[in-house]
């Protein structure tokens, strides 16, 4: 996972901190000399790194910090700032144009994924924008770059608009905006040719389609995997092209964070978007606020809770939580939120968004299987729909015949009827107020191989700072999404 090492680093640096009532300044230096150094072993930019440490120091020696009540949480909400600072800011999206299609030529390296990220990007704006998206492909160079951006736009069932290898990029740029007029599409994605290295008729080419249809957007398209090396990279387009934003791709790797958190302020240009998977639905919006949460351990409930917007119908989710608190929730809800979670993402990217959860349990030591979430499904599905709606009704010879319609065994379909129970409990007293019930409830998920956890604080209420400052976080996120939402309404 991205940045998990570095993530690592900075926890312990904060933690430290955290833990201590009043702080000195031998303490805050010892703490950002951890931080220089995990940033600097995350190939962050030299220059970057000093910069940050500068300003960290500079607001946190302030005398009202230290002689605060709750120096720590000031110290980490300094942190967090000028790590938000340095990823970017505030979030910038697409600007449309205001009249005629929106033209997003894309630039970028060979290798980076610039191709795919087109149409990851189309359809994500096709399903957050509601725009009519159109494919150009003006890599004429690539042996089967326009075979590869087909393919993506029948998967994508969006249109492709080519003239073969033997027409000039500039020309197939001009007539695929002409074309776009005529069809009414409103966004017209320009792929251009990439290059193994940066050179200097990849850049006038670029030029060129650059002043034949005068994007409204050039976004260029970095592999997070390189490291600082991207931000380089970026640095050379934009001095050449003028790029108005980056997507990266490969974020969700074992990236170590340095293009990430270098790009911003060597280039001065934004991070638009964040690749996060090889599928074309796997591109998120770049928020650099929430990215920090993530690195410094807080969590992302904003990201966790818009994904469950877009998945999760409001009504059935209420009827849902009143089956839960009358204990009448069945197999067919159960195996119904198994299919809605899926979506979401895995099982462990979905705890580490919830602040502090990867602190109190060892996630990355869980070993969940996705094959056991496909057995639990067979089980299920084996069930007849009396017996889904009525667990307490399965005895033992419906239990073997289940079994034996689900290719599994005896044991495995007695374990999931136990877990169901138990979750089922829990779950009953979760939605009655009863929040303690949550570690038991993580001890009873489907899937084995996760145990239980017992108490999930380690048995004594330690208090975190780094966990309050993430809820505070969050509250004021919320406000903000409310007023914004209001706005628009």
């Amino acid at each position: 996972m991205a940045f998990e090492s570095l993530s690592d680093r900075l926890q312990g640096a904060v933690e430290k901190v955290g833990k201590k009532g009043k702080i000195s300044e031998g303490d805050l230096k010892e703490m950002m000399r951890e931080v220089r150094l995990a940033l600097l072993e995350a190939d962050v930019n030299f220059k970057v790194v000093k910069n940050f440490v500068r300003k960290v120091q500079e607001k946190a020696l302030n005398s009202e910090v230290l002689a605060s009540l709750s120096p720590a949480q000031q110290i980490i909400k300094i942190v967090d700032e000028e790590l938000t600072a340095l990823l970017g800011g505030e979030q910038v999206g697409i600007q449309y144009a205001k009249e005629g299609p929106t033209v997003i030529m894309m630039a970028g390296l060979q290798g980076a994924g610039k191709t795919t990220t087109v149409g990851k990007l189309a359809n994500h704006l096709r399903q957050e924008d509601h725009r009519r998206p159109l494919l150009v492909a003006g890599d004429v160079y690539r042996p089967a770059a326009i075979d590869q951006l087909e393919t993506i736009g029948k998967q994508l069932d969006v249109p492709v608009f080519q003239l073969g290898d033997q027409v000039s990029p500039v020309e197939i740029a001009k007539k695929a905006l002409l074309y776009a007029e005529e069809k009414g599409y409103d966004t017209v994605f320009i792929d251009t040719a990439g290059r193994l290295q940066i050179d200097q008729t990849l850049m006038e080419e670029l030029k060129n389609i650059q002043e034949a249809v005068h994007p409204d957007e050039i976004l260029l398209t970095i592999d997070a995997m390189t490291g600082q090396e991207a931000a380089n990279v970026a640095k050379t387009f934009n001095e050449t092209i003028d790029v108005t934003g980056v997507v990266l791709t490969k974020l969700d790797g074992d990236t170590r964070g340095g293009a990430a958190l270098s790009i911003a302020s060597i280039t001065g240009k934004p991070i638009k978007f964040a690749g996060m998977g090889e599928k074309l639905t796997e591109l998120e919006t770049f928020y650099p606020d929430r990215m920090s949460n993530r690195i410094l351990g807080m969590g992302d409930m904003m990201t966790l809770i818009e994904k469950a917007q877009k998945e999760f119908d409001e009504e059935e989710a209420a009827a849902m939580a009143e089956k839960m608190k009358a204990s009448t929730y069945d197999f067919n809800d159960f195996l119904k939120q198994m299919n809605q979670v899926n979506k979401l993402g895995s099982f462990e990217s979905i705890l580490k968004m919830i602040p502090g959860l990867n602190k109190m349990l060892p996630i990355d030591k869980m070993n969940i299987d996705p094959k056991d979430m496909v057995r639990t499904k067979a089980i299920i599905q084996s069930m007849t729909e009396e017996e889904r709606q009525n667990p307490d009704a399965i005895n033992q010879s419906r239990r073997r015949r289940i079994a034996k319609g689900s290719a599994t065994t005896l044991i495995q379909v007695n374990q999931l009827i136990k877990q169901f129970n138990q979750t089922r409990t829990m779950m009953s007293a979760m939605t009655n107020g009863d929040m303690s019930a949550l570690s038991g409830l993580m001890g009873g998920m489907p899937g084995g191989g996760m145990g239980g956890f017992g108490r999930m604080d380690g048995g004594r209420r330690k208090k975190n700072r780094v966990q309050e400052l993430a809820a505070k976080k969050m509250a004021r996120q919320l406000n903000k999404k409310r007023r914004h939402s209001g706005k628009k309404h």
